[in-house]
């Protein structure tokens, strides 16, 4: 959910490049394929943040009842059904991260990895903080803002761990997503992104997110993540097969991740259905959103939307991270004021909401993103 770079980066020398165990001959068989970049994965990051959307302003009861006036299921009498089903784009987030940090990660030393990640990630969400805490402290709105104290704290990102009120309700993902980095980081591209160093990555954070799991220790819970892991090694496993379609192991890591992956989303997700409940999400309905979103994933990495070259694509994908920063909280303002301050019936509001969430996220992608981001990284890269 959190990368706009999606290009295939050109091989490196040194240990990072060799797609075959050291000492053994090279395969003429075996070619990385460059695709350029990859367009499609921008979109379907875009699409992976509207079912979020549709989840945060139709899918579920709760803050968004207050702005609706009324429970979004009798707003969306039948689509909050399909809308409860959006919460599953953060499995999809975060299978497309896994395949893109692996992209972004090989053949770059730790320090350049570093200063890309954070610059990615930071200035926009600083932006975002500062901007929900902002409103929030109107007087005309009817939401609780957190103190200042937590709101500062937010700006580190690690809100969660410290049990700090949260600013923005999606960062729970953008700790897992740290967490990821931090693994990858250290296994992987410290000690240098070889083929044989990725497999082993995946392979030995799958057991000992499962040993985790059965140990029930929450210190391995926060380390390893095993409710998460599957997705994200699953992209991992979907970059070595763009890399070789043919590669076993990959294929492999992608099988399993998606067996374990589906598992824990039903197991979270899941609930009887219940006449006093507000949506009920089927495991079959759960399965099958799941598997759509690897499918997709892996269409992107064999190529086969290559088709889908379209430029606005790589707006939609520059746009993802912030509208997936402010869409929640302050989509619920703005449903507040179009549906109960103008009475503008749900079926407009709702499109309307969106679209102010992506007006906005182009807003902060034009004078936060884009000014900042370069000149972080540079200066992180610079940094003795």
């Amino acid at each position: 959910m959190t990368e706009t770079v999606v290009s295939t980066p050109k091989p490196q020398p040194g240990p990072a490049a060799p797609a075959a165990p050291p000492g053994a001959p090279a395969d003429p068989r075996r070619r990385e394929r460059s695709t350029g970049r990859l367009r499609a994965l921008d979109g379907l990051r875009l699409v992976a943040a509207l079912m979020v959307a549709a989840y945060h302003y139709g899918g579920r009861d709760g803050e968004v009842t207050d702005a609706w006036g009324t429970s979004p299921k009798e707003q969306f009498p039948t689509l909050h059904e399909y809308f409860a089903y959006g919460c599953l784009g953060v499995q999809v987030f975060f299978v497309i991260s896994g395949f893109v940090i692996c992209m972004s990660g090989r053949g770059r030393p730790l320090k350049s990895f570093f200063a890309s990640r954070a610059s990615r990630l930071l200035p926009a969400y600083w932006a975002a903080v500062v901007l929900v805490t902002a409103v929030f402290a109107l007087p005309v709105v009817a939401y609780r803002a957190v103190s200042p104290s937590d709101a500062l704290v937010n700006l580190t990102m690690l809100q969660m761990p410290l049990g700090v009120d949260r600013v923005l309700g999606v960062c729970w993902t953008l700790w897992a997503e740290v967490r990821f980095y931090a693994l990858f980081a250290l296994c992987v591209v410290l000690p240098g992104a070889t083929r044989r160093r990725i497999v082993l990555f995946c392979a030995g954070w799958t057991l000992a997110a499962v040993i985790a799991e059965n140990a029930r220790m929450p210190l391995l819970d926060i380390v390893l993540m095993p409710e998460y892991a599957p997705f994200f090694i699953g992209g991992v496993g979907l970059y070595l097969v763009h890399l070789d379609r043919r590669d076993v192991y990959g294929w492999g890591i992608v099988a399993v991740s998606w067996l374990i992956g589906q598992h824990y989303a039903v197991r979270e997700l899941w609930h009887a259905p219940d006449a006093g409940g507000f949506s009920y999400r089927s495991s079959t309905g759960i399965v099958l959103v799941v598997t759509l979103g690897f499918v997709a994933v892996a269409a992107i990495a064999l190529g086969l939307l290559r088709r889908a070259d379209w430029r606005w694509l790589t707006v939609a994908g520059a746009l993802t991270y912030p509208f997936y920063l402010v869409h929640e909280h302050l989509g619920w303002v703005a449903v507040h004021a179009l549906h109960r301050g103008l009475g503008l019936p749900s079926a407009v509001t709702f499109p309307l909401t969106v679209g102010a969430m992506l007006l906005l996220a182009w807003l902060l992608h034009k004078y936060v993103e884009r000014p900042l981001t370069p000149r972080l990284r540079s200066a992180l890269a610079r940094a003795r």
